[in-house]
């Protein structure tokens, strides 16, 4: 089966997912848009670590971010996630099928000739 994902985005997208701090963002934005003023209040963190933070997650196409006047609103890119989702669907559905053992009796037979 084809993997929605090539290597290189599926190991970013974890890599992005993996530091606590960058879930706590992702968490923040599940109920939607969120400006960077509410992130850095609700989230209780500085702007700038803040900032460093939503730039690792943009980089990874995880969020979307847009400009209003001085403010930026960040949301999550429904698309990325989807794609992850199915992926990871993908693994889960995969690793449930059993591997061809007559595969390996053969090899065996093979390498003892």
């Amino acid at each position: 089966m084809q993997r929605t994902l090539s290597r290189e985005k599926s190991s970013q997208l974890l890599k992005a997912l993996s530091d606590p701090i960058r879930l706590d963002v992702i968490n923040a934005l599940a109920d939607g848009e969120r400006c960077v003023c509410d992130l850095t209040r609700d989230l209780k963190l500085a702007q700038s670590k803040l900032s460093f933070h939503l730039k690792v997650l943009r980089n990874a196409d995880l969020v979307n971010d847009r400009k209003s006047g001085r403010w930026i609103f960040y949301r999550l890119n429904t698309d990325t996630i989807g794609e992850l989702q199915a992926w990871i669907g993908s693994l889960a559905i995969n690793c449930r099928q059993a591997a061809p053992t007559q595969h390996c009796l053969d090899a065996a037979i093979t390498t003892e000739s």
